[in-house]
């Protein structure tokens, strides 16, 4: 099939949509591709993505590594620990790695939507198969809707019911999702549109498949990769699809380029680079600043076998850091958390533990243009004065730039911020005992940090010596993945590692992250924040209609997040620090927000070739 073919013509679109004006009595469009900011970036007709190379060659294995370990394929549970899925399930709109606001047809020939956005209708594609070669149709979309709604994460369940309305199948390859009045105009397309298709009848088929259950029988998908096999907690190795249907889509040419892409389990990153450098595996995206500073001067490096890059990275910045349970009231108290955020030393760290690998993370939107900097400007204002004038945020936030990390001495023990924390523990009540430890009401004070990594006891530790330092009774609890992921979702925990992953078109989303209507059970709002303002904030940031407006009502909400002091900010890096064979292949020029070493890099048989006679694999 031509890429050309893949698209409705214009007397199709033309009859479709008068159709739907005849039925909503508004204008409706019709297209290939949705955006809530101005025109995608491609056309109705395009051959392939620019940032591909269309004549990569099929083949070959990719080989890389997971920390931790698995006991299921499936996601969308928190039971047990999901392997990290790869090419299996797909949707009606797909992002691309160059047009940060576009979401194009997939499953989808085209999708019709009008002006209010109250409804959207999704044509589907009627070549579609899962990956057993039976076909995949509407009746399978409205099935998974109802199987999330049934067995979904309460938190997700509860923002979709708040989204949709009804869903109907108009026919075969046609279906409608009805949007409830009060849900936000701007995320419900891209919502719809993003929501997996499974196989009803491979449901039906056995009652014991479920999402919310664990279970090592991988899910029924329609992607490019199927599981070929595995080894329990050690290793996954994903297949091409020989059925697979979109190989020449257009979204697909010069992508999945590999013939099997294996994934090793790790226990910790030192049996994994030990691993990697005897060929057990190929690529290595290296995330300890230990290891890329002094661990690659192996022979095969110095022999130019293995490549060691640092490749560019356009992403936003992963807001990493340690999160405060405010579900436990002692870290309801912000002076307690602000003295426990001034004991962590990020500049001696990345002085003695990072080589100088990394940056600060200020910013839930770090080095990207939705990060707040400086003071607040007049449209800024606007937003937060009514917040200010009810009490709901400090005056200061007005005038003031927005807050930072704190910053210490290249000495690990900063006696300013010593003095600091202290006074702050001072002041809410909690006195030094004999032991040294700080007490109040005959409890003392507490911190515990969960962990799984060993990779992080060498900067978790010297934390806990000055958390001691200024009398918390601090500790390290490092526990086995499985306990880790149970005690996180329990919420038995005082400080725990958390990635705030924020993306360039911030919308309803947010909710999950920081809203208070998910504080009581979110992976996302982990800390469990309830704060009205922020909630406010919120609907601010979904209401905004142009980029403009996005960006000022996002600048409001990063400041306002940053004086709520819920986390310890960690560090981010704008690269990729990467180590791969010298048989993989990227293109001259990447895109800007993916690397995509699984989707379109590709495998270059001569070049493995030579590193297998020279006895390199």
């Amino acid at each position: 099939m031509s890429p050309r073919s893949l698209f409705l013509s214009t007397s199709v679109l033309t009859l479709a949509a008068a159709a739907a004006f005849a039925e909503s009595h508004e204008a409706v469009t019709v297209s290939h591709a949705y955006s809530n900011f101005g025109e995608v970036k491609y056309g109705p007709d395009f051959p392939h993505l620019d940032y591909v190379n269309p004549d990569a060659p099929k083949g070959g294995e990719f080989s890389t590594w997971r920390l931790g370990n698995f006991d299921s394929f499936i996601p969308y549970t928190r039971k047990g620990v999901a392997s990290f899925p790869i090419g299996d399930t797909e949707s009606f709109l797909s992002a691309t790695a160059d047009d940060p606001y576009g979401a194009y047809c997939y499953l989808c020939t085209t999708l019709e939507y009008p002006e209010s956005r109250d409804w959207v209708i999704f044509n589907m594609r009627d070549d579609i198969t899962f990956s057993d070669g039976t076909p995949a149709d509407a009746h399978d979309a409205k099935f998974t809707y109802d199987l999330f709604m049934e067995q979904g994460l309460p938190e997700y369940v509860a923002r979709v019911s708040g989204y949709v309305d009804t869903v109907e199948v108009l026919d075969d390859y046609r279906i409608k999702y009805t949007f409830t009045e009060d849900a936000p105009r701007r995320d419900v397309v891209t919502f719809a549109g993003g929501l997996p298709i499974l196989s009803e009848d491979w449901f039906k088929a056995d009652e014991k498949r479920r999402i919310d259950e664990v279970s090592l029988e991988p899910l029924m998908g329609t992607g490019p990769y199927i599981i070929e096999s595995f080894d329990v907690g050690r290793q996954v190795i994903y297949g091409r699809n020989p059925n697979f249907w979109g190989a020449d889509h257009p979204l697909n040419v010069g992508q999945n380029n590999f013939d099997r892409i294996r994934l090793e389990y790790f226990a910790d990153n030192t049996a994994a680079h030990e691993a990697f450098k005897s060929g057990a595996f190929h690529f290595k995206n290296e995330n300890s600043s230990l290891d890329w500073a002094t661990a690659y001067d192996f022979p095969k490096i110095q022999q130019g076998y293995v490549k060691k890059e640092k490749l560019p990275d356009g992403n936003i910045g992963s807001a990493q850091a340690w999160v405060f349970n405010l579900k436990r009231d002692i870290w309801n108290d912000p002076n307690i958390r602000e003295a426990a955020r001034l004991m962590f030393n990020f500049e001696w760290s990345n002085e003695t533990l990072f080589y100088g690998l990394y940056d600060r993370v200020n910013s839930f939107w770090e080095n990207s243009p939705l990060e707040a900097t400086g003071v607040p400007g007049a449209e800024e204002i606007a937003i937060l004065q009514p917040l200010v004038d009810e009490g709901l945020l400090p005056a200061s936030i007005l005038t003031d730039e927005p807050v930072m990390a704190p910053t210490s001495g290249t000495n690990n023990f900063d006696r300013a911020n010593l003095r600091r924390a202290s006074s702050l523990l001072d002041e809410s009540g909690w006195t030094v005992g004999s032991d040294g430890i700080r007490e109040k009401d005959g409890k003392k004070l507490e911190l515990e940090i969960l962990s799984f990594s060993p990779a992080f006891d060498r900067i978790i530790n010297p934390y806990i010596e000055n958390l001691r330092r200024v009398g918390f009774d601090a500790r390290l609890d490092r526990v086995d993945i499985a306990q880790y992921q149970e005690r996180r979702s329990n919420g038995d925990w005082d400080l725990v590692n958390h990635t705030f992953s924020m993306d360039l078109e911030p919308g309803d989303s947010l909710v999950q992250w920081y809203g208070s209507e998910t504080a009581e059970d979110s992976s996302r709002n982990l800390m469990a924040l309830r704060d009205p303002a922020i909630d406010r904030l919120i609907d601010v940031v979904g209401e905004a209609e142009t980029l403009e407006e996005l960006a000022t009502a996002t600048h409001a909400l990063d400041r306002a997040l940053r004086t709520r002091g819920f986390w310890v900010p960690q560090w981010f890096k704008a690269v990729h620090t990467v180590a791969y064979y010298d048989m993989y292949r990227y293109p001259e020029t990447l895109p800007p927000y993916s690397l995509g070493e699984i989707a379109f890099w590709w495998y270059d048989a001569d070049a493995a070739q030579r590193l297998k006679d020279a006895g390199a694999l």
